[in-house]
């Protein structure tokens, strides 16, 4: 194994490397610090795939991380069968999407002529799409697996690398691993494949997708709307402020908006142009207040009662609902009670409720959605962080068993309503919530006034998401510290009592071992603690619940309080 300097000296010398990537190192020379920063460790490959920022090295992202990624990948589709000619049953081929960011479309054209040099066959889209699009187009083709070139609502310095099986879900780590593994095996030059990308092309190991894919995904999501019965009544006329932060949701939300009947669509104008340097926000995050202030300018000019924002894949998504004369940032955890009580509320309705059905959380995300199911005789699983975990128990239950898939959803504003894809959808989100706007409408109520009646009728729950950041290249390391300290001095009370804890770094029965702390607080209150798997934060989710909404954020506070000097200790 080289030193970080061997390291950076191996990329100066290498013939494969281009000049302006040399440039950029010969720029360093001298700074040891960066070197080591940039060539200590390959960026790590997960479950979540490679998350890093864009520069030279070995620990960031450029074309040649990418390229080494892919080769790992392909080497795992060649032990399973899965090239041209071979005899795996999961299928052949990878298809491959990407999104609006800096470098996105390189990077998706460079892991296409590693996997068509390796004999594997490739469906590459014809431009940015959704990331759940992916999701559905890899079982769409058959497909062994996929990637998508994207790093989601990260700041604009930064891309990713995120892997899919044929399963349509992110790569387990059973098969992350193996990736892992394989890259460790490899020369970063001498052992990745490369083939033209024009000729790949011109022979058809490489095939473009386009609009046909993207009508079969439109019609599959569609076909999750619970009923147009309140959209005819009121849609045409309902204003909704619609945002895809510069991203891939420019197009196909629209489009499905319009579809469903929405007549009243009202585009944030400079933020519909795809641009990866996303220039009108700080963060291009639907999760942040600071995010929609563009949005809310334009709905409080139009007296707009909905405002729904993508992130720049399209996966995630958030909303802005009115109330009196203003507007309120909902949370993820909001935004999924007032989905799931429609959902179930129509069904039973209508009686399109499925035999046995089931909704899906991660463990981080709100207790309010156990109580809306346990009152109305719905099942509840939940899983670690992940929308992978999710994908899995549809596979188990709604593909392997008698159960029925309904909803699915993390706090982070994932949401999922059909088992078309694996992965959190935000074109399905933002069509759903704009179908909750007319089922409150059509009441004479705001979404808002609709979110207090939950309250009313469940319960108080209130829950806050915050992160501690960590800089620097050791900032893992003091990442793993924070988990360590709060182990090794475990808390007799945090904010309140605590009355049961779950460490998932150990042994508990249908979870895989995660870095995740979970505290059980007195009161039916909650708090959670883990390092985020794809940025250098730990993150901590406090849930608090109440009689009142005052006795719920008197208990918030307490807690929250607790957590951050917990966190300091």
């Amino acid at each position: 194994m080289r030193t970080y300097m061997e390291e950076y000296k191996y990329w100066l010398d290498s013939d494969t490397v281009d000049s302006a990537t040399k440039a950029e190192l010969m720029d360093i020379a001298g700074n040891e610090a960066e070197i080591e920063g940039r060539f200590k460790a390959m960026l790590s490959f997960g479950t979540a795939g490679l998350r890093g920022t864009m520069k030279a090295g070995i620990g960031n992202m450029n074309v040649y991380t990418v390229r080494y990624a892919t080769q790992g990948l392909a080497n795992l589709i060649i032990e399973k069968g899965g090239q041209i000619g071979g005899s795996s049953t999961e299928g052949h081929g990878v298809a491959i999407a990407h999104d609006s960011r800096n470098n996105s479309r390189l990077f998706a054209e460079e892991a296409a002529r590693v996997l068509a040099a390796n004999g594997i066959k490739v469906y590459l889209f014809d431009d940015m799409r959704p990331t759940p699009e992916l999701s559905f187009a890899v079982r769409q083709t058959g497909s062994i697996a996929g990637i998508n070139i994207t790093a989601s609502h990260n700041p604009k310095e930064y891309n990713g690398y995120k892997a899919y099986w044929a399963d349509g879900a992110q790569l387990g780590p059973e098969h992350a691993d193996v990736v892992s593994a394989e890259i460790a095996k490899i020369d970063i030059f001498k052992d990745v494949k490369l083939t033209d990308y024009l000729k790949a092309r011109e022979e058809g190991i490489i095939e473009i997708l386009g609009k046909d894919m993207d009508e079969v995904y439109i019609r599959k999501v569609m076909e999750t709307s619970i009923t147009r019965k309140y959209i005819e009544q009121v849609g045409p006329e309902m204003k909704i402020v619609f945002t895809p932060f510069h991203g891939a949701g420019y197009k196909l939300v629209p489009e499905i908006l319009k579809r469903q009947g929405y007549g009243a669509i009202i585009p944030v104008e400079e933020q519909m142009v795809p641009d990866g340097n996303f220039p009108t926000v700080k963060s291009p995050n639907p999760e942040n207040t600071e995010g929609f202030a563009l949005a809310i300018e334009y709905a409080e000019k139009n007296g707009a009662e909905l405002v729904i924002g993508v992130d720049p894949d399209s996966d995630r998504c958030g909303a802005v609902v009115k109330d009196g004369d203003s507007y309120k940032v909902l949370t993820g955890n909001q935004i999924a009670c007032l989905m799931l009580d429609y959902i179930i509320t129509m069904r039973k309705e209508l009686g399109t409720m499925p035999y046995k059905p089931f909704v899906c959380k991660s463990i981080v995300s709100t207790v309010m959605a156990n109580r809306i199911c346990e009152m109305n005789d719905v099942k509840m699983y939940e899983v670690l962080t992940g929308f992978k975990f999710i994908g899995e128990k549809i596979k188990q239950y709604d593909e392997g068993g008698d159960e029925n898939f309904i909803f699915g959803f993390e706090e982070s504003i994932g949401f999922l309503g059909g088992t078309y894809a694996r992965d959190k959808d935000a074109v399905f989100a933002a069509m759903m919530m704009a179908e909750v706007g007319c089922y409150y409408k059509a009441k004479g109520m705001s979404v808002y006034e609709g979110l207090q009646e939950l309250y009313k009728k469940y319960g108080y729950y209130i829950e806050n998401t915050e992160s501690a950041v960590f800089e620097g290249y050791d900032a893992q390391d003091k990442m793993k510290a924070v988990m360590s300290n709060i182990r090794a001095d475990q808390p007799e009370k945090i904010g309140l009592k605590v009355t049961g804890l779950k460490d998932y770094m150990t042994d508990i029965p249908g979870f895989t071992r995660s870095n995740v702390l979970f505290y059980d607080l007195e009161d039916g209150c909650a708090v959670a603690v883990r390092p985020s798997g794809t940025e250098p934060k730990v993150k901590t989710y406090v849930m608090a619940k109440g009689d009142t909404a005052e006795e719920a954020e008197k208990r918030r506070k307490a807690i929250r309080n607790a957590v951050d000097k917990l966190l300091k200790a």
